[in-house]
């Protein structure tokens, strides 16, 4: 038997508000979404002006995001080689979806959705950088 990390909720407190604060400060109209290990939800927020969709799409970022143990963008850049993987059940292989890690244990994931794949990314990349 290993002890394994997890996330608190004062985790996904830093991460949501770190995330937040990048999209007002970019302007963006944006949702983000924030699971466990196992992809099962911990908090999304829509922010002002986001697409009714984004909810639900980010949610599927970072659930794919947590049970891959990798970057959707990089998921869906292989995608392209293996068609296969666009059947894959309760996965969404578009960029903006990233896995966070303690050590070497994945603990859970950040999913977002309203803008563009890079910007999706950034604003998962600064929630996660919250926790260093």
């Amino acid at each position: 038997m290993r002890d394994s990390k997890t996330l608190t909720s004062a985790d996904v407190d830093k991460i949501m508000q770190a995330a937040r604060a990048e999209v007002q400060e970019n302007d963006w109209a944006m949702s983000i979404a924030i699971v466990d290990q196992s992809g099962l939800i911990w908090r999304v927020e829509r922010t002002e002006g986001a697409i009714p969709a984004s909810p639900k799409i980010a949610e599927a970022k970072a659930r794919t995001a947590a049970l891959m143990r990798a970057p959707t963008g990089a998921i869906e850049g292989r995608a392209a080689d293996r068609l296969v993987m666009l059947g894959l059940p309760d996965l969404l292989l578009l960029q903006g979806g990233l896995p966070i890690f303690a050590a070497d244990d994945c603990v859970g994931a950040v999913g977002v959705s309203g803008g563009l794949s890079p910007q999706d990314e950034q604003v998962a990349r600064a929630g996660i950088d919250a926790l260093a």
